[in-house]
Parts: structure tokens; sequence; C-alpha cells
């Protein structure tokens, strides 16, 4: 029963960690609220030519990768696609 109450700590912890984690990176980038809305704005725009995807559900943030020792920032995007719309080539 001590490992239940245990376990709510720790994953408590871990999320506080996680977001003090994403609010550093992004401190260090200096890369304010704004610019990653705007960041996310026109990657949107982009992605809205070749498919559709459902705004709600997705997520983009700047965080910090966990490929290698250097901890480089990386910007995640989980966009969920509804369906490809059919691109006629450019000529």
């Amino acid at each position: 029963m001590f490992q239940l109450f245990t376990n709510k700590k720790k994953k408590s912890k871990d999320t506080a960690k996680s977001r003090l984690k994403l609010v550093l990176t992004q401190d260090r980038l200096n890369c304010s609220p704004e610019m990653l809305e705007m960041m996310k704005t026109d990657i949107l725009k982009v992605i809205a030519n070749y498919m559709d995807f459902d705004e709600n559900e997705m997520d983009i943030q700047i965080a910090q990768s966990f490929a290698g020792e250097d901890g480089k920032p990386v910007l995640v995007a989980n966009i969920p696609v509804k369906a490809l719309r059919k691109v006629s080539p450019k000529r």
C-alpha cells in the first residue's frame, strides 16, 4: 500500500522535472512563447499543403535531445494525420 503513494509522488516529481527542463531549454534558446507560436503556424501552413491533421490534438514543443550527452535542443512535433492530400507535381 505504501508503494501506491510513493509511485504517485514519483510521477508528480517526474512531471515537474520534465516541465522544468522544457522551460530551461526554451530559456537557453531565447525562444519566447510568441516565437514558438510563429514557428508552429509556419510549420502547420506547410504541412496543410500535403495532409489534413487534427489541430486540437497536435503538440509542438522545444525539448532537450536525449540522443547523446550534449543535450542539444530539438523541435518535437506530434501531429495526428487524418488523411494525405492529392498533390499534383509542379512543372
